[in-house]
């Protein structure tokens, strides 16, 4: 049930964005390997909480809710556009997952802002990259000892990923970037 509406978004997105000039007018949803990458490694990591924000029409939010399912966690999806969360909260009810999946319709920075120190097992950022590291240092606080963080388009987008790495490199122990989708980076935090 859930890959069959993470499929049914999927094209609907694919067929959506075929038709937008504007990138900021597409969907712009998690290609399905990637999807599949970040099911299993909230799974490895037995994330218990996961924090996403660039929730968008819920592609990546359907990945990490049916993963939060298998682990007894939860995932918190943020993003600031509410007709987009609004799609996905349907497709999350449809699937059997909205009860895994807090959405709020926020600016990813302030809810990262909002959270405690190490509260957050996994934490996936697929939003305006540009905008990452004007987020510092909190994508890294809330991560607990030995958490990941994902960024999506790491090969798509390099130039505007850089600055988040270079930040991630300083801070975090372990990044390396896995060529699925459009390029996932991948850190994770020091256990003390």
């Amino acid at each position: 049930m859930v890959r069959a509406v993470i499929d049914r978004v999927t094209d609907a997105a694919a067929r959506h964005d075929a038709t937008q000039a504007d990138r900021l007018d597409r969907w712009r949803v998690l290609e399905p390997d990637a999807g599949r990458f970040l099911w299993f490694l909230a799974q490895a990591v037995a994330a218990r909480t996961v924090v996403e924000v660039g929730t968008s029409r819920g592609v990546s939010t359907l990945w990490l809710a049916d993963a939060a399912r298998a682990t007894g966690g939860r995932v918190v999806s943020f993003d600031t556009d509410p007709a987009a969360q609004r799609d996905a909260a349907t497709s999350l009810a449809e699937a059997g997952l909205d009860g895994y999946v807090d959405l709020r319709p926020e600016d990813g920075g302030a809810g990262l802002a909002a959270l405690g120190d190490g509260e957050v097992d996994l934490l996936f950022l697929d939003a305006e990259r540009t905008e990452y590291p004007s987020w510092w240092p909190h994508p890294v606080r809330v991560l607990r000892a030995g958490g990941v963080l994902v960024a999506d388009n790491a090969l798509s987008h390099p130039d505007e990923i850089a600055p988040l790495e270079v930040l991630l490199r300083r801070d975090l122990t372990a990044v390396t970037t896995i060529p699925v989708g459009k390029g996932e980076l991948v850190a994770r935090r020091a256990e003390p």
